[in-house]
């Protein structure tokens, strides 16, 4: 799995953004049934000229579909929708939120397996999950997920989440790392003169060198690329401090985080 990832939620230029970001280094995109553009991605894919089996290409079941039968469907569906690009699996494939109820997202989950049973799915994982909620995949006697996305930046840490899934060796990607672009917090403006970098670029490299996976979106193709340059240069530990400090905790969520569900 890349370090990091090209989200596309509400993107209206995803075929571009995909081939702009695939052109310029990045192997990962993250997409999902509600973002409806999955035929984006593949067309963006296509376009790109870097082979298919080099992009590693993560979609989401939504819990509308959260049943054994619809979540199947869905999950063939979404290949369907990946026919510009000629493929025929998913890299990953995630349960988008817990929201349902512990009966609805389990028969979702065991369908997701089925999938990876099948070839259809290589790997499986959860977004928006709790510790509690996994725990239910143990209980239940199922495999683990091998990822944990979650919204997660230096205002929204979520520590809990992110220490359990670290002792189950969960990997844990981040999405919404950029903070939907309010870069005005004085931390990270002083950082970003520091260092001759853009916010963005700093809040990316903060989350790598906390051993996430960001999944940082943009439409713009220079900022793709930007947001892409953050491996050559690192942030010190005295500065790093100074963005861990900056968390809120659940007050700091600035999107829907439902973690906390039932």
């Amino acid at each position: 799995m890349p370090t990091l990832g090209l989200g596309v939620a509400m993107n209206g230029e995803c075929v571009e953004a995909c081939k702009v970001a695939l052109q310029n280094g990045y192997r990962m995109i993250d997409v999902a049934r509600h973002y409806e553009n999955e035929v984006q991605v593949g067309v963006g894919v296509g376009k790109s000229g870097v082979k298919r089996e080099d992009v590693f290409i993560t979609s989401k079941v939504f819990h509308n579909d959260f049943t054994y039968d619809g979540t199947m469907a869905a999950l063939k569906d979404s290949i369907a929708n990946l026919g510009s690009c000629e493929s025929s699996y998913y890299d990953l494939y995630l349960t988008h939120s817990a929201t349902g109820g512990k009966d609805a997202r389990l028969s979702a989950y065991r369908a997701l397996l089925d999938g990876k049973a099948s070839g259809m799915i290589r790997s499986v994982g959860v977004s928006n999950y709790s510790a509690k909620h996994i725990e239910e995949i143990r209980e239940a006697g199922l495999e683990m997920p091998v990822v944990n996305q979650i919204e997660l930046h230096p205002f929204c840490q979520q520590k809990p989440i992110v220490e359990y899934c670290r002792k189950n060796n969960i990997v844990v990607q981040a999405y919404s790392p950029l903070l939907r672009g309010a870069f005005d917090n004085p931390v990270i403006q002083e950082l970003s003169t520091k260092y001759s970098k853009d916010p963005a670029q700093i809040l990316v490299r903060w989350s790598l060198q906390r051993g996430f996976v960001p999944l940082p979106k943009s439409s713009h193709p220079e900022r793709i690329i930007t947001n892409g340059q953050v491996f050559d240069w690192s942030i010190d530990s005295t500065d790093m401090a100074k963005l861990n400090a900056l968390d809120r905790g659940k007050e700091g969520a600035i999107t829907w985080n439902p973690v906390d569900v039932d």
